[in-house]
């Protein structure tokens, strides 16, 4: 049995990748900062390490060096995992006997064609069509499934929602999934099933928080059909299916403070205090919320080229200094016609992009960068009271957007999210 040494600091796609790898008998070990890959790699002496670049510190450096000092491990293979990584510091890492460098989100079927190459046995993957984004607006869950449903991307789907809830601390999940440019039939059951599986048990969204965006009339007759998916509504149109869910979230609210209300008050009518003393009650819901970690927002986002396109001041300073001690470069421009001239000649890694400007507007640029062959990703800033305009967006490919007013904390997470995808 061949033997793989995974080296990553997210637990999340550790556990992904030990479970993929075990399915296809390989057998796996896990470390989880360089430290413990250099004790194990020496230990072991595995047949191919996996391994992040993006280490604490330089700690994928300290892997190779490690690895190429010893006679004993300087031929062993190494597949590199990077969010961003450029042409220069991969040829770097040639002389280490790096065979392959993979950009997250991981490309699952080019990965196991690689070990496959690499290691000469047989991998089981699911070869027919299927694309899965995940993206949090408005603190929903937006899964969108196009062109089929395979089954590596399905159990890809189950830590890329575990890794959003995390990241943005989701308490009451609730869940669109968007079935777009797929036809299913009755053979594609068991894949229904599965996605259906993975989205209730990944998210623990309760069924009723769960909309199932479609116009296939399989999909409605096999959801309305199957008693444990009674609850799951199947929408055909987006803003029914967000306003839906928002409308279900406040009677849930409205519910719990009620009988939060109740219970209150019978443990104050019961609670027999002596005079002097006091009573302090504390709740999960009141404790503080988790600090982004400065030092991984510094990782992902340093040495980027962001742009800012919002015609407002207040705006574009506060995008500035979110990210003034990160490292990254932020510009802003006050048009979209100004921004668009800019891409002429720069490239940006992120663009916060306001959808109501004079002049060149939000949906114009958005026109213009479909006509090019590179991208930049793009966050759409957008009123609350606008979400008919960032349906539009969505039917334009933009998929990630937040609502003014804006706050530090949700720019860093959304751009976490955009930058750092382990999936």
């Amino acid at each position: 049995m061949k033997q793989i040494l995974v080296i990553d600091e997210s637990p999340l796609f550790r556990e992904y990748l030990r479970i993929k790898l075990t399915e296809n008998d390989i057998e796996v070990n896990i470390a989880v900062n360089a430290l413990d890959g250099i004790s194990k790699m020496r230990n072991l002496l595995p047949d191919l390490i996996i391994m992040d670049y993006h280490l604490k510190g330089q700690g994928y450096l300290e892997v190779l060096q490690a690895k190429r000092a010893s006679p004993n491990t300087i031929k062993i293979p190494v597949i590199v995992l990077a969010q961003r990584i450029d042409q220069k510091k991969i040829i770097e890492l040639v002389p280490y006997n790096v065979k392959k460098v993979f950009t997250k989100p991981v490309k699952i079927d080019a990965l196991f064609v690689t070990l496959q190459e690499l290691l000469g046995v047989p991998f089981s993957i699911d070869e027919s069509p299927g694309i899965v984004e995940v993206h949090v607006n408005d603190d929903i869950i937006f899964i969108e499934i196009a062109q089929g449903l395979n089954r590596d991307k399905l159990d890809l789907l189950r830590f890329k929602i575990a890794e959003l809830i995390d990241l943005y601390e989701i308490k009451i999940p609730k869940v669109i999934v968007m079935l777009s440019d797929i036809k299913l039939g009755f053979a594609d059951a068991p894949n229904m099933q599965k996605l259906l599986e993975v989205v209730m048990q990944a998210s623990r969204a309760r069924r009723r928080f769960i909309r199932v965006l479609t116009r296939d009339d399989f999909v409605r007759q096999y959801i309305e059909g199957q008693n444990e998916y009674e609850e799951i509504e199947v929408v055909s149109n987006l803003q029914y299916a967000m306003d839906g869910l928002l409308s279900e979230l406040d009677k849930s609210m409205q519910y719990a403070e009620k009988k939060a209300e109740i219970i209150g008050d019978r443990v104050l009518a019961s609670a027999q205090a002596a005079e002097g003393e006091s009573m302090q009650l504390r709740f999960d819901a009141e404790s503080r919320p988790k600090k982004l970690d400065m030092e991984t927002i510094r990782e992902s986002v340093q040495n980027l080229k962001i742009a800012a396109v919002d015609d407002d001041f207040v705006i574009q300073e506060l995008l500035k200094n979110t990210f003034l001690k990160t490292g990254a470069d932020v510009k802003v421009y006050s048009d979209g016609g100004e921004f668009l001239e800019a891409v002429k000649k720069e490239t940006f890694d992120l663009v916060f992009l306001d959808l109501i400007m004079p002049n060149v507007d939000g949906f114009a640029v958005l026109n213009a960068l479909r006509t090019q062959d590179s991208r930049p990703p793009v966050i759409v800033l957008s009123a609350v009271t606008q979400r008919d305009t960032v349906i539009r967006t969505f039917q334009m490919g933009i998929k990630s957007y937040l609502t003014k007013p804006l706050k530090p904390d949700d720019i860093f997470k959304k751009a976490m999210e955009i930058l750092k995808p382990d999936f």
